[in-house]
């Protein structure tokens, strides 16, 4: 049986006593489920925490379902998109700090999806390199990015 990823999101959304509409965008190899509520903020949770997890359960789900399914990313009311710009931008800041001072420099500690997006940012940066480093007492991996050599 194939998943139906739209369907299992409304599905959950509706048992979570979310009432909301899941819009499907297809992306490179994954699928993007966009969902509009009025109850947003609720959904996102805390730095996105409430909406990865969200996503983490549905990607679950979809596998039981099928496990060939492609992963969803989950997003709302393009959260996921603001923040990604954000951090993008962040990186983009930490690389030129790197370039004018020569010095490294770490970002916070961050999700392993957050550091992918930062990876991914400066992959083509001729002078940067970014490596994934551990942080004491913490679930999460810091960026540190300095000059190739």
């Amino acid at each position: 049986m194939s998943a139906q990823p739209k369907a299992t999101l409304e599905k959950l959304l509706t048992l979570l006593g979310f009432p909301a509409t899941v819009t499907e965008h297809p992306m490179d190899d994954s699928l993007l489920l966009d969902v509009k509520t009025d109850d947003s903020g609720r959904l996102i949770g805390r730095q996105g925490q409430t909406l990865a997890d969200l996503q983490y359960i549905t990607n679950r789900l979809l596998f039981q379902q099928d496990n060939t399914a492609p992963k969803v990313m989950v997003d709302v009311g393009g959260y996921r998109a603001q923040a990604r710009e954000a951090l993008v931008k962040k990186a983009q800041e930490a690389a030129e700090k790197v370039r004018r001072w020569g010095d490294a420099v770490e970002l916070e500690p961050m999700s392993a999806f957050d550091r992918r997006i930062v990876h991914h940012a400066l992959r083509d940066d001729p002078d940067i390199e970014t490596h994934s480093v551990e942080v004491g007492g913490s679930d999460h991996k810091a960026m540190l990015l300095r000059p190739k050599h």
